[in-house]
């Protein structure tokens, strides 16, 4: 076909490619002339970035960028109501926490302090276990063997039971901690938080 210049400025017949390479400049370009739909997908590397605000990142982004062993997030809990039983079976110290790994491989630091710890009777041997629960599975006892079991007699404080665990969910949906506790020996009464002592979890996020 013909290239064709009519009389009111307009060109006909240039086929794609027809201008010499170097032709159009960024002179000749009208001002937001080029949307992203005309962009080769990858045109825009990190060289021709000018600057890029915080507002612009969200979701695991930062999670991507920060090195194995870095700190995501830190989700923390404290409960202080005291609480007693003489049942054998583990129940809940009240001390729970929650949080939503941002990656399958993120590792979730569980950091416990369980307060008051308390053999509530006289004369007898007894015993309290402590154990740490990921939902509805027990993942962990406070010390070794099946249980840590603290024998005392008559009035007994325990005090202070501390324990870490490192836990790989291998999630990414919400995930929940807590403690319970149990009379282990005798069926006496043991407590925790006695006092209103308080009891802290807190839960970090570790990039994997």
């Amino acid at each position: 076909m013909a290239l064709v210049l009519s009389g009111d400025g307009t060109v006909t017949g240039l086929a794609v490619g027809g201008l010499p390479d170097g032709t159009v400049d960024a002179g000749t370009l009208a001002t937001n002339s080029v949307d992203s739909a005309e962009l080769i997908d990858g045109a825009v590397d990190d060289s021709h970035i000018g600057a890029l605000t915080a507002s612009k990142l969200s979701g695991t982004v930062a999670a991507a960028r920060m090195p194995a062993g870095s700190v995501l997030q830190v989700v923390n809990a404290i409960y202080s109501t005291d609480k007693q039983t003489t049942s054998a079976s583990p129940q809940d110290t009240g001390l729970t926490a929650a949080i939503t790994p941002s990656s399958t491989s993120s590792k979730i630091l569980v950091v416990l302090s369980q307060n008051g710890v308390f053999k509530h009777t006289g004369n007898a041997a007894t015993a309290v276990t402590l154990k740490l629960y990921k939902g509805s599975s027990n993942i962990g006892t406070f010390g070794t063997n099946s249980a840590i079991n603290y024998h005392v007699t008559n009035y007994a404080e325990i005090g202070t039971v501390s324990f870490n665990y490192l836990d790989s969910p291998s999630t990414t949906s919400a995930t929940t901690y807590k403690t319970t506790y149990n009379s282990t020996v005798n069926g006496q009464t043991v407590q925790v938080q006695r006092g209103s002592a308080i009891s802290s979890m807190t839960l970090m996020e570790i990039q994997g």
